[in-house]
C-alpha cells in the first residue's frame, strides 16, 4: 500500500486510483437513486398492488417448530 501524507501518488498507481475513483461515483449514483427512490415512497405513499408476501404460503401454513416429517409427501405448488 502507499504510505499516507504524500501529496502526490506514482504513476504506477494511476490505473488502480482511476478505478477507486469510478468506483466511488458509481456508489455515489447508487446510493443517490436508492434515497430518492426511499424518499418518493415514504412521500406518495401508494397502495400495493399484486403484494408478493401473502399469508397463504407454504411457510404460513407450517407450525413452528415443525414436526419431524411435516408431509408424507412433497407438496406440490402452484403459482396463481
Amino acid at each position: 500500500g502507499m504510505p499516507r501524507r504524500y501529496s502526490d501518488c506514482p504513476d504506477s498507481y494511476s490505473c488502480s486510483t482511476i478505478v477507486s475513483s469510478l468506483e466511488s461515483i458509481i456508489s455515489l449514483i447508487s446510493n443517490l437513486f436508492f434515497f430518492y427512490n426511499l424518499w418518493e415512497s415514504i412521500m406518495m405513499n401508494r397502495m400495493v398492488i399484486n403484494p408478493k408476501n401473502s399469508n397463504n404460503s407454504i411457510e404460513w401454513l407450517m407450525n413452528y417448530p415443525p414436526s419431524y416429517h411435516s408431509f408424507s409427501e412433497i407438496p406440490k405448488i402452484y403459482i396463481k
